[in-house]
């Protein structure tokens, strides 16, 4: 009731259509909507396989728009991901808490400044969508593995391969950051209540692994062919989550104090109740290495785990995996304060979770993803007549909206924002993003959008549509000429002459039939499996066991747990 109270009137007036990435998922949707079993997307990068980015939300967001439009579908998936975030962090913090903790935690988590800077500013519906399910998988991972039982076996085979059909990376770095945490409490465990031998622990660690790996492997199989025969190789693009935050405070700003909010009080005794309690020490040391991770280039942590994929990766989903691992220490600091201080505590606590998911949600006000709010729609009604479509076109000076212009055009670009997607060599030479918004990647954005512009034929590019006069005298210089005016005359349109109609130019990167099928297939299929198979009952005495606490809850209060 409270995830509805607070984001459910967010939702419904479209609150996230302002983020980074909201209208790049709503463009992948819209290409489900009309080519379910055909991958093969022709509207950016002169042709490019949706195959390199799991499809499990964007395919929800296409079915459900067949009755909400694009957009409200849009939020009612991310709802749904917002509504299974409570569900999962309850059941997470049962692994280490008592009831009336966990219900802190999961009350704490609707006010989650990460979640909510996710959801409002940066728009990352995968992360926010697969993060839950994965939570949701782990207490039946931890069952599996302390006392066997083919319901959990099953259940945590599923919610898994559901996970990674939702976001891949959520899935290989949690099996690290969250799933290892639960291993070792099994194993801490092993001597309360009921024993876990070694070897049996041992077994079913390698069963999981096997299966779950083989049933990931075969949900996203066009995925993998695709990470295999084409692998990421372009120069590394800059992002400012990778910054130092000190010597960047406004990136500090923007990807610390935001996301974390109050949680950075709590800190301390993260630390302190972490390193004390033995039973609580995996928690921490999962928690320790995504806070570490998510501090971008302030510490070298970053660079010495990752390695090159910390050019490749964005730091702020590290630090929205820090967060709900804080979570459990958050709903026992909760637990013990109310229990001591009553309303006197209670009153602090809730003005606190409010700030921090206020000041989440007015951030994405504050500081927008694209600052100038415009339409595009004149440039889509000009690009949808007269022919225009048979050659492609660039923006340049439209931010994130050329996401929005390509789901209401089917006229191709040379641009996008899926950076992975992208094969053209004029892209990938350089460490600039879309091109769009070339200027502010300096000298790599410039010579990636003059290479582009000189290779103009190769590409049938024609069109140039301009909203910011800093580009003109570099299309004046290449030979382009204006030829129209949109949008009150705020937008021209460049045009150069001898440009042959668009062909295309990555079909051998096109996914054979056979992929298309499975990829419409498949992730969808593991999402319906995971809703059917969760509602399978578990057996009385097994929920029992999981549903109360080897550890009496006086102990979590006080903090005297010992091994």
């Amino acid at each position: 009731m409270a995830a509805v109270v607070v984001h459910l009137p967010l939702l419904l007036m479209q609150l996230p259509l302002k983020s980074y990435d909201t209208n790049f998922h709503i463009f992948f949707a819209s290409h489900y909507l009309h080519h379910w079993f055909d991958p093969w997307n022709a509207k950016w990068y002169a042709g490019f396989s949706q195959t390199t980015y799991p499809p499990l939300p964007q395919q929800w967001i296409a079915v459900l728009s067949r009755v909400l439009g694009l957009n409200m579908a849009y939020m009612a998936v991310q709802f749904a991901g917002i509504l299974l975030l409570v569900v999962g962090v309850y059941r997470f913090s049962r692994l280490w808490l008592s009831p009336r903790a966990a219900s802190f935690a999961a009350l704490a988590s609707v006010f989650l400044g990460a979640e909510s800077f996710l959801v409002y500013s940066a728009g990352q519906l995968a992360t926010t969508c697969s993060a839950p399910i994965y939570l949701n998988a782990l207490p039946y991972l931890f069952e599996w593995l302390r006392r066997g039982g083919w319901r959990s076996f099953i259940k945590a085979t599923v919610l898994f391969a559901a996970a990674a059909a939702a976001h891949h990376a959520t899935l290989l770095f949690g099996s690290l950051l969250f799933a290892v945490p639960v291993a070792v409490l099994v194993l801490l465990d092993r001597e309360d209540g009921e024993a876990t031998s070694v070897p049996a622990f041992v077994a079913r660690t390698v069963a999981i692994a096997i299966t779950a790996g083989a049933a990931i492997a075969a949900v996203l199989l066009p995925f993998w062919i695709a990470l295999l025969r084409y692998p990421v190789t372009q120069t590394p693009i800059p992002h400012p989550s990778r910054a130092n935050y000190i010597l960047s405070p406004q990136w500090g700003m923007n990807y610390f104090i935001i996301p974390y909010g109050a949680l950075i009080l709590v800190l301390p005794f993260i630390l302190i109740r972490g390193s004390s309690v033995v039973r609580l020490r995996p928690l921490l040391l999962g928690f320790w290495v995504a806070f570490l991770i998510g501090l971008g280039g302030t510490t070298p942590a970053g660079h010495w785990l990752l390695g090159r994929a910390f050019e490749v990766l964005t730091m702020e989903r590290f630090s929205y995996w820090a967060s709900l691992l804080a979570l459990p220490f958050v709903g026992l600091l909760a637990s013990e304060l109310v229990t001591r201080f009553r309303i006197r505590a209670a009153i602090p606590l809730t003005v606190a979770a409010a700030l921090t998911c206020a000041a989440a949600v007015a951030w994405s006000t504050f500081h927008p993803a694209d600052a100038s709010d415009f339409k595009v729609d004149s440039v889509a009604a000009w690009l949808n007549r007269d022919g225009h479509d048979d050659f492609r076109y660039l923006t340049l000076g439209f931010g994130n909206k050329i996401s929005r212009l390509a789901v209401m055009t089917d006229a191709g670009s040379v641009d996008g924002e899926w950076n992975s997607g992208r094969r053209l060599p004029e892209l990938n030479r350089y460490g600039g993003a879309a091109l769009t918004s070339s200027k502010y990647f300096g000298i790599d954005g410039l010579q990636s959008l003059r290479a582009m512009l000189m290779h103009a034929n190769r590409y049938g590019l024609r069109w140039v549509f301009v909203r910011d006069p800093y580009y003109d005298p570099l299309l004046d210089f290449a030979g382009w000429r204006p030829v129209d005016h949109l949008n009150d005359r705020t937008i021209t349109v460049w045009s150069k002459d001898s440009v042959p109609p668009a062909a295309p130019v990555n079909a051998p990167q096109r996914p054979p039939r056979w992929q298309g099928i499975l990829w419409g297939t498949l992730p969808f299929g593991s999402g319906i499996l995971a809703i059917l198979v969760v509602l399978i009952p578990e057996k009385r005495r097994r929920a029992a066991s999981v549903d109360t606490p080897s550890v009496p809850e006086e102990s979590f209060v006080s903090g005297g747990l010992v091994a």
